[in-house]
């Protein structure tokens, strides 16, 4: 069964088999996570990004991790290069992160706010759509063990972790209507 955490801190510093990247479509390493990503990972990122892209946007593409703990690094393109993150699209690239690390033999992964920041997508969004892309992917029972969303800064993370609060209540008031009905 695959778990759903929050945590507040640096993405690069994670210890899990992949971090996935908020990428443009373009796998330019800028600022924000790929910024992040390209300076303590190193250049190799970059050099294998630059081999890989282009790709679509809410597509994801696999690289290596150059110097960071990880064993990979997920580029999901939440938009496009100088653009705007859509619903559709970060959708999209989370759930071609999610495929892409299973292809990958990944048990743990850590992700980002993708497409809030410069993608343009208020937190709360974000929020609820990559909270509802993971738990769909529990449903399907991939092979991931561990969804580990890593939020920069204690505003970012109290705002998943109330989206994430209040997707339990709904859930527990679902069970209790089903127990009225029967």
């Amino acid at each position: 069964m695959t778990r759903i955490v929050l945590l507040e801190g640096d993405i690069t510093d994670q210890e899990v088999d992949a971090i996935v990247n908020a990428a443009n479509s373009e796998l330019v390493l800028g600022t924000g996570v790929a910024g992040a990503i390209s300076e303590r990972g190193g250049p190799t990122i970059a050099a294998e990004c630059a081999s890989k892209g282009p790709i679509e946007v809410g597509q994801a593409a696999v690289t290596g991790a150059g110097e960071l703990s990880a064993r990979f690094v997920i580029h999901a393109a939440g938009m496009p290069a100088g653009g705007r993150a859509s619903e559709e699209s970060v959708r999209g690239a989370l759930q071609h992160a999610f495929q892409a690390a299973d292809e990958a033999g990944c048990g743990t992964i850590a992700c980002p706010a993708i497409g809030a920041g410069v993608g343009g997508l208020s937190v709360q969004t974000c929020a609820e759509i990559s909270l509802d892309e993971a738990r769909r992917y529990c449903r399907k029972m991939g092979q991931l063990e561990e969804i580990r969303f890593v939020l920069f800064g204690e505003p970012s993370f109290r705002i998943f972790e109330m989206v994430n609060d209040a997707a339990k209540v709904e859930a527990q008031m679902q069970k209790l209507r089903e127990r009225r009905d029967q």
